[in-house]
């Protein structure tokens, strides 16, 4: 398996799992992997994109700021799940336009759509909400193939940590027979 997964081997190591393999080179073995799904499909989305799912929930309900977040991962299935950092400055923009207006209420503050707010949302209401059209977008992507992949790494070094010579062997002959797999999905009609 030496050089056939992400470079040369696990966590840029040399050799297969056998060798110099210490479950700490497993660890991060593991968090390279995740690292290379996350870049591939992540759970990040434009401005727009968050703009756009405030708006979405609040011709709903009232909300307050981590109820939103709560409601877009939840909607989408874990797949999206934005940071507040994204969602509390959209507000106060929302607000300064004039979409939403905010109410506080035992020192939270719950946003609920104004008059114009309510006219824009309605100009989309033909658009799927954002995070509709991302699952849409990766036919399941987001979530299923990384959490198997990752899996999958994690079943391999636990046999590296903890099998004999001649399992890690049969591990090795496994791993390289999946990876030829996959390569011959992409390769089908």
């Amino acid at each position: 398996m030496s050089g056939s997964f992400m470079g040369s081997g696990f966590g840029g190591r040399r050799g297969g799992l056998g060798e110099n393999w210490s479950g700490t080179a497993a660890w991060e073995a593991i968090e390279q992997l995740r690292g290379q799904f996350e870049r591939k499909v992540g759970t990040r989305m434009g401005r727009g994109d968050v703009r756009a799912a405030v708006l979405a929930l609040l011709a709903e309900k009232p909300m307050h700021g981590y109820q939103i977040i709560h409601e877009i991962e939840e909607r989408s299935g874990g797949a999206w799940k934005p940071s507040p950092g994204s969602v509390y400055p959209t507000l106060q923009l929302l607000a300064d336009e004039g979409f939403i207006s905010a109410e506080e209420s035992n020192g939270r503050k719950t946003y609920s759509l104004t008059d114009e707010g309510r006219q824009a949302t309605q100009a989309a209401a033909d658009q799927p909400a954002p995070w509709e059209a991302q699952s849409t977008r990766d036919g399941g992507r987001a979530t299923a193939l990384p959490k198997a992949g990752i899996d999958l790494a994690q079943a391999a070094a636990q046999v590296g940590r903890s099998g004999n010579p001649e399992q890690v062997k049969q591990a090795v002959a496994v791993l390289d027979e999946a990876r030829r797999k996959l390569y011959s999905i992409l390769a089908q009609d």
